[in-house]
């Protein structure tokens, strides 16, 4: 063992002193209370001892983890600051001003103020109001300072109509310039300030000026001049600024002052002049949401609810204008539209967000497949409506079969249901000629395209489109069927009509009544050998359970009606044909002609026919 000094032990004895004092002093530090340990005795030790191990550094202990308690004010702190910051302010404006314009009724009333003393105190108080909401904003009240400039541009709009309407010290002119001065100003403080709020005041109150300032004269060209003015600053002001809203507020604007003119004004001479300005506010308002992508990001339904609504209003008044002169015009203009968004949709702005700009495009071309959808029953009739949605269809197929696009896809199917709907629920008129008639062709036309779907369906790969197909070969079935039917409801229909010679009218309706029943079920048990006949050829399971299906539902009726109702010919004839028919396809499948899979035979008695 290794001897130690009488001076290392006291070195060492002095130096766990110093440390007891360092613990006592960070226990102090730490608010404990916690007694400092005594030193060690000293004493004189002679015997040889081992070093003790090094003291390792204390550290203090981390402070205990704090547990807040949840307060039901915390969890409503942010409506009450949106209450009390916002809303406050906003009906504080509001309470402001009609309590001024109170007090200012009961002094004019009165007699205390002349009229033009009456408009000079508004001028100056609308002007201060606005002088003093700067003093707030510069010391960081911002919400307030924006709610006073409201009060003072509130204000000074107020006053300059009550110049003009209400005490005739100006004309409609200067009151119409002084009024798109303020109008400006706004815009430019609202630009400098970077507060959108202001720009909302700015084009609240223009488009407030025609309104304030109306003589109740007809000014087309005037009113929509400054309208559309109004708009292209709008259009600049989000060009430079995220403010996408004002594109909505400026829309909405424009269409209440359109609508309020149009129901009080307008007349047909004055097609032509309204008809411009509708297309002037429809094209900026169709380039607005190519702006509004810049600021989009994901879906961008503000833009795309835009050009929805700008599309379906612009079309409806243009509808109720055109419609009056000529059905061929509108749909004429319905294509021509179509071609616009077809246009827009080759448009690519700089800067925009992928999805949105992507989601746009896609609603252009609904726009303009709409459009073109609708201009058919416009501007055709009857069945022609029917096959002009059919050849849409077709051609929408093809076009998003090249190019490779699923929505172009949608959009047949849409029309396709379409004309399918009103293949069967209008377009079975009664045609005197048998085949050659016109519901033929358009049952002609409805399965060739119906054959188009399913061709093109079934060869993807997908299990979606394959069962789109797989509907399409179904409902061409369904139609065919249909078609023959009504062929054959028609013809004994018309032979009802035309009496036999020397028969009473009703023995020549029941034998006519039978033989079309007849003919009913002999076109159905046909039409599902034929289509088995198809399904063995083509070796397909999906056609041949058609054909099952067709001829169990004509054995059925051929049991449960025929052989009640039928004449005993025609119920021969029927139990012959049929039970024929069924025994030669179950001797097609005996004979395995398809090499379909089947069960080895069991030498159990069971299994034995």
């Amino acid at each position: 063992m290794v001897e130690i000094s009488q001076s290392d032990f006291d070195l060492l004895v002095q130096q766990i002193r110093e440390l007891t004092a360092r613990v006592h002093r960070l226990e102090s530090a730490l608010g404990t209370s916690q007694a400092a340990a005594k030193a060690p005795r000293q004493e004189t030790v002679t015997r040889v001892v081992e070093p003790p191990p090094p003291v390792p550094p204390t550290r203090p202990a981390p402070p205990p983890p704090a547990f807040v308690v949840p307060s039901t004010a915390t969890q409503h702190s942010d409506l009450e600051t949106r209450i009390g910051s916002h809303w406050l302010n906003r009906i504080g404006i509001a309470a402001v001003l009609i309590g001024v314009s109170y007090f200012l009724k009961y002094a004019f009333d009165s007699g205390w103020i002349g009229p033009t003393g009456r408009v000079a105190i508004g001028l100056i108080a609308g002007i201060a109001v606005m002088l003093w909401s700067e003093r707030f904003r510069s010391r960081g009240y911002r919400v307030f300072s924006y709610s006073l400039k409201a009060v003072g541009i509130g204000v000074l709009y107020l006053s300059f109509w009550a110049a003009f309407q209400v005490y005739h010290l100006i004309q409609s002119g200067p009151a119409f310039a002084c009024m798109l001065l303020i109008t400006a100003s706004t815009c430019a403080l609202a630009l400098s300030q970077d507060a959108e709020i202001l720009a909302v005041f700015a084009i609240s109150g223009g488009f407030s000026t025609p309104v304030l300032v109306s003589t109740g004269v007809n000014h087309e060209v005037a009113l929509f001049s400054y309208v559309a003015l109004l708009d292209l600053g709008i259009l600049t002001l989000v060009a430079f600024k995220p403010w996408r809203r004002l594109l909505w507020l400026g829309f909405t604007g424009t269409l209440i002052l359109y609508v309020a003119w149009s129901s009080e004004y307008y007349i047909r001479s004055e097609l032509q002049p309204t008809l411009i300005f509708a297309t002037l506010f429809f094209i900026i308002f169709a380039i607005a949401p190519l702006f509004m992508l810049r600021q989009e990001h994901g879906t961008g339904m503000m833009p795309l609810a835009l050009a929805f609504v700008n599309a379906a209003t612009y079309f409806a008044q243009a509808y109720l204008m055109i419609t009056e002169i000529s059905n061929t015009a509108m749909a004429w203009f319905a294509l021509a539209l179509a071609a616009v968004y077809l246009a827009l949709n080759r448009m690519r702005p700089r800067n925009a967000d992928e999805a949105a700009e992507s989601n746009l495009r896609l609603m252009h071309l609904a726009l303009a497949v709409g459009l073109i959808t609708v201009a058919i029953p416009i501007r055709l009739e009857a069945h022609w409506i029917t096959i002009g949605w059919f050849v849409e269809a077709a051609v929408l197929l093809w076009l998003g079969d090249r190019i490779k696009s699923d929505l172009l896809n949608v959009f047949a199917l849409t029309a396709l249901m379409l004309g399918v709907a009103r293949l069967l629920l209008y377009d079975n008129f009664v045609n005197p000629p048998l085949i050659f008639n016109m519901r033929m062709l358009v049952y002609a036309v409805a399965i060739c395209v119906l054959g188009l779907v399913a061709y093109h369906a079934l060869r993807r790969n997908d299990d979606l489109t394959k069962n789109v197909g797989a509907v399409a070969a179904v409902a061409l079935n369904i139609l065919a069927l249909t078609a023959l039917s009504l062929e054959i409801r028609d013809y004994y229909s018309q032979q009802m009509t035309t009496f036999r010679p020397g028969s009473s009218v009703i023995a020549n309706w029941t034998d006519l009544r039978i033989a079309r029943d007849f003919s009913y079920s002999a076109l159905w048990m046909g039409y599902g050998a034929m289509l088995m006949a198809i399904g063995f050829w083509r070796k397909s399971a999906f056609i041949r359970w058609q054909a099952l299906i067709l001829i169990a539902l004509t054995t059925v009726k051929v049991f449960a009606y025929d052989t009640s109702e039928l004449e005993r010919i025609y119920r021969i004839l029927s139990f012959i044909v049929l039970g024929a028919l069924l025994l030669a396809i179950s001797f097609a499948y005996q004979r395995n002609w398809l090499k379909l899979p089947s069960r080895k035979p069991s030498s159990s008695a069971g299994d034995v026919a």
